[in-house]
C-alpha cells in the first residue's frame, strides 16, 4: 500500500516548500549570489565591463541583487523588457536583438524618457528606417552593428564592406554609431569545457576586428560588446572588449552543466512538484509537472548524458541518482532511472515534493509568473518575486 503525505503546517505563518502550491518556481538565493559573484571577480580581473542580460531573470528583484541595489547597465530581448526595466530606473539599456522597423517608435519613446537605449543592426535597410526616422529631429537611440563571429546566427563578418556602408547611412542621419556587438553562440555546441577557451578568442577577435574596421573610416566605435555565459567564464583575455553579456550564468541550468561551465551545484533555479500517481510495472512516477511547468526544451538531448526534461531533486534540492523526467505532457511529468542506469526507484508516496533541475533556466523559467525565493538548506519560502512577461 503507497502511503499519502498530507502537507504539513507552516510554522509562525511562514511558508515553506512543503505547503507551497506545486508546480512553482524556485531559487536559491545563495547559488545565485554565489554565481554571480563567481562571474563578476572573473570580469573585474580581465578589466572588463559587465552588462547582464536580463532575458533569463526577467525580475526587477533579481536584477537589482546583480547590482547590489541600484540598476546598472542590462541587456535586454525584447521591448517589453526595456520598458519593464526602464520603469524601475534602468537608465542604460542595450536591445539586443535585430530591430524591426516598426518597432523603432517604441525604442524612442524610452530615450525621450532619458533611458539611453542602445538598438541591433546589421543591415543596410534597418539603417535607411533609422536614418529616415530620425530626420524629423526626435530622440533617436544609438546603434551597435552586429557582428558574426561563429556562424552561428545573425551579423556581418568582421570584414564586410558593409559594416562600414551601415555606419555611413546612419552618420549621415545623425544616428549615433556606438559600436559593435557578437554572440559567440556556437560555443554552446561545445562540451566539458573543451573548445571554451577558443571560442572566446574567436568573439574577441571578430569583434575587436570589427570596431577596428569602423575606427579607420572615422566612426569612434567606443563601445566592443561581447558575450554568451560560457565564454564569459572561459576568456582569458578580453583586450580591446569594453564589456561582456552573459544571462543565465545567474542561474545556471543543465545545458551549462553539460557544456562544462558549472556544477549541478551551481544551479540555482528549480520546479518544485508534487508526486500524484505511480506506474511502477512501468518504473514510472508521476509528478503535477509538465511541459507546461519545465518548457518543452530538450536542450541536453545531444549531450552525452540526456537530462530528459530535468533533474530530479529531493525537496532539498539533492538530486537523486540518475532520477530525470523521462516524459511529459501537458501537466503531467514522468519521473524514471536514465535508462541504462543500475540506480532503484526511489520511494516516493503520493504527495511528495520533488524539485527538478531544468535543462534550459530561460525556457523554464519563462513558464512561471513569480519566484519562490530560499536559502541552500533550507525550505523557508522568504520571499515572492514577480517576473514580466510579453514582447
Amino acid at each position: 500500500m503507497i502511503e499519502t503525505l498530507s502537507k504539513p503546517p507552516t510554522h509562525s505563518g511562514q511558508m515553506t516548500l512543503d505547503a507551497a502550491e506545486t508546480p512553482a518556481l524556485v531559487l536559491d538565493v545563495a547559488r545565485f549570489d554565489r554565481n554571480v559573484a563567481r562571474l563578476k571577480a572573473h570580469l573585474a580581473h580581465l578589466g572588463v565591463g559587465f552588462r547582464p542580460h536580463v532575458k533569463t531573470a526577467k525580475s526587477i528583484d533579481v536584477a537589482r541583487r546583480l547590482f547590489a541595489g541600484d540598476l546598472g547597465p542590462i541587456t535586454v530581448s525584447t521591448i517589453a523588457e526595456a520598458e519593464y526595466f526602464a520603469a524601475a530606473g534602468a537608465m542604460d539599456i542595450v536591445y539586443a536583438v535585430g530591430l524591426a522597423p516598426e518597432k523603432i517608435a517604441r525604442i524612442r519613446a524610452l530615450v525621450a524618457q532619458d533611458v539611453d537605449v542602445a538598438v541591433l543592426i546589421d543591415t543596410v535597410e534597418q539603417a535607411q528606417a533609422l536614418a529616415t526616422t530620425a530626420r524629423d529631429g526626435g530622440a533617436m537611440p544609438a546603434v551597435l552593428i552586429e557582428i558574426d563571429c561563429d556562424g552561428h546566427r545573425g551579423g556581418l563578418s568582421p570584414d564586410s564592406a558593409t559594416i562600414i556602408e551601415i555606419a555611413d547611412i546612419l552618420r549621415g542621419g545623425a544616428v549615433e554609431v556606438r559600436g559593435v556587438l557578437t554572440h559567440a553562440g556556437e560555443s554552446y555546441a561545445c562540451r566539458g569545457g573543451v573548445g571554451l577557451v577558443e571560442a572566446a578568442e574567436g568573439e574577441r577577435a571578430a569583434a575587436v576586428a570589427a570596431a577596428r574596421a569602423l575606427r579607420r573610416h572615422g566612426h569612434a566605435a567606443p563601445v566592443v560588446s561581447v558575450g554568451s555565459t560560457p565564454t564569459a567564464h572561459f576568456a582569458r583575455d578580453l583586450d580591446g572588449v569594453t564589456e561582456v553579456r552573459a544571462g543565465v550564468f545567474m542561474f545556471f541550468d543543465l545545458v551549462m552543466h553539460g557544456i562544462g561551465v558549472c556544477a549541478i551545484d551551481d544551479i540555482a533555479v528549480s520546479v518544485l512538484a508534487t508526486v500524484i500517481g505511480h506506474k511502477l510495472e512501468k518504473g514510472w512516477i508521476l509528478i503535477d509537472a509538465g511541459w507546461m511547468a519545465l518548457s518543452r526544451d530538450r536542450g541536453t538531448q545531444r549531450h552525452p548524458v540526456d537530462q530528459g526534461y530535468g533533474l530530479v531533486c529531493d525537496v532539498d534540492g539533492v538530486p537523486w541518482p540518475d532520477l530525470i523526467v523521462d516524459d511529459a505532457s501537458q501537466e503531467h511529468g514522468i519521473i524514471k532511472v536514465r535508462p541504462g542506469s543500475a540506480a532503484a526507484l526511489p520511494d516516493l508516496p503520493v504527495g511528495a515534493r520533488v524539485r527538478i533541475l531544468p535543462n534550459h533556466a530561460c525556457a523554464t523559467a519563462a513558464q512561471h509568473g513569480a519566484y519562490q525565493v530560499v536559502t541552500t538548506g533550507s525550505r523557508d519560502i522568504v520571499a515572492a518575486w514577480p517576473r514580466m512577461r510579453g514582447w
